[in-house]
């Protein structure tokens, strides 16, 4: 768990630097075998979305951290990085709202960066 708080420190911080809107970080380890966290953030329009994307996975592969997946990419209405312990879900306001997650894994609890 000590490894993916610090993939999350450093991914929360890439994204806190393009400015990310309403970073949200969720620590889903006891309710999901998904991954241990999900962190949630939001842009405003498509360019910083994908810019946070960017500053996310340049973050996280400067530390010797691959993605085991990224989507939505292209659209950049949300984008997901999947980094096994960690996920990574970057959308644009209007599916921020849309999709809810926050809502939909309310299980999970929310905590600051602080306590990553």
């Amino acid at each position: 768990m000590e490894e993916s708080k610090k993939m999350a420190r450093l991914a929360v911080d890439a994204l806190e630097d393009k400015k990310a809107e309403d970073i949200t970080i969720l620590d889903i380890s006891e309710v999901s075998v998904l991954a241990d966290y999900f962190i949630i953030a939001g842009g405003s329009n498509r360019n910083q979305v994908q810019a946070m994307a960017d500053s996310a996975e340049d973050a996280l592969g400067r530390a010797g951290y691959e993605p085991k997946q990224i989507e939505g990419y292209q659209s950049a209405n949300w984008i997901l990085l999947d980094y096994k312990d960690i996920i990574i879900h970057i959308f644009d306001r209007e599916n921020r709202m849309f999709y809810d997650l926050e809502r939909i894994w309310r299980d999970g609890k929310q905590i600051t960066k602080e306590e990553l």
